[in-house]
């Protein structure tokens, strides 16, 4: 994996000057498979495609809210969704999935998906755009 282009992407992600589909090239080319984000330890980590290699970022923002006990899928939803159509920055869409429950997510850069889950198990599955299921027919 090539560590630089896993940083640089973390940080403009953070910064907010990055946006999802860039972030997915990004980490494509630098031999990322998949990531995981974990809001309760404020860590990403980035995992090879071959699996020798993990990078693990720390998700620096201050101020974040603890985890809701409860997951809430239509505001996980409509925190994506303005970030899909209006361009929401990556740290209002952190704070937003958070209060709605979401301890971490999976993001599958050739599967295409990202998986949030819940504290207590909940999760909801969201296709890249013009991904998923009914793409594939």
């Amino acid at each position: 994996m090539d560590t630089e282009i896993i940083e640089d992407t973390a940080a403009k992600t953070l910064a907010g000057a990055i946006s999802f589909p860039e972030v997915v090239g990004n980490l494509l080319r630098a031999g990322v498979e998949f990531y995981h984000v974990d809001y309760v330890a404020r860590q990403k980590s980035f995992y090879s495609v071959n699996g020798s290699a993990v990078v693990v970022i720390a998700i620096s923002y201050e101020g974040l809210p603890d985890v809701a006990p409860e997951f809430d899928a239509a505001a996980v939803k409509a925190a994506i969704v303005d970030s899909q159509r209006h361009g929401q920055r990556y740290r209002d869409f952190t704070r937003r999935v958070m209060a709605a429950g979401v301890q971490g997510y999976f993001a599958f850069l050739q599967g295409k998906r990202v998986t949030y889950l819940g504290r207590r198990g909940d999760q909801h599955t969201e296709w890249f755009p013009g991904a998923g299921p009914e793409a594939r027919q």
